[in-house]
């Protein structure tokens, strides 16, 4: 079982999508029988094996082994990965692309950026698996709280100063089997926690 997988074909994402199907997904993060989850979702049977099938068929449900019971072989079923994203592409010519241009400053930017990232990534991710190789990846996430919207400015115009040497620094366009990286930073303020909590600096 994968750590995670992301879902382009759109067919597949309804699939995965439909309520009871994705309850099942997250019931198989361990191998069980449709007996099984029969009993325990307190679902007919034949509706079971319904949705089993769906999800069979695109790939997102595999065989984990056969068992003997009650003198029958009960086949056992696991997702194939522990969680799911729906990759942007599943949505076809109205998914969200950077490359559209519009205001870099703005969230629907940011969101695109996080789209684009799903997109190369899994792509990148699946041609490693294939290859039984290691995908080097760098992950930053941290947490800063601004005193005050100057404050935010200045930290961001300090950022962009670091960043901006290091990549100076680093960057060599002529390096023979050299490889290039996407860099992406972004910063967006925290989800309110409850009402009560202090607004954030505009």
């Amino acid at each position: 079982m994968e750590d995670v997988e992301v879902i382009a074909d759109p067919a597949a994402a309804v699939v995965a999508l439909e309520p009871i199907r994705s309850r099942l997904l997250a019931e198989l993060a361990e191998p069980a029988s449709a007996a099984t989850l029969a009993a325990r979702l307190g679902i007919a049977r034949q509706k079971l094996n319904y949705h089993m099938r769906a999800l069979e068929a695109h790939q997102l449900v595999r065989e984990a082994g056969k068992r003997q019971w009650g003198g029958l072989t009960e086949r056992l079923l696991v997702a194939s990965a522990a969680s799911y994203v729906i990759s942007p592409k599943a949505l076809g010519p109205v998914a969200i692309d950077s490359g559209r241009g519009g205001d870099r400053l703005s969230a629907s930017y940011l969101i695109a950026l996080g789209a684009r990232m799903v997109d190369e990534v899994s792509d990148l991710l699946r041609r490693s698996r294939a290859a039984d190789k290691h995908l080097a990846t760098l992950s930053l996430d941290t947490e800063i709280r601004f005193r005050s919207a100057a404050d935010r400015a200045a930290f961001s115009n300090e950022l962009i100063q670091s960043v901006t040497t290091l990549v100076a620094r680093y960057h060599d366009e002529s390096a023979p089997g050299g490889r290039t990286h996407r860099l992406v930073l972004v910063a967006h303020p925290l989800p309110h926690e409850s009402k009560m909590e202090e607004p954030s600096c505009q």
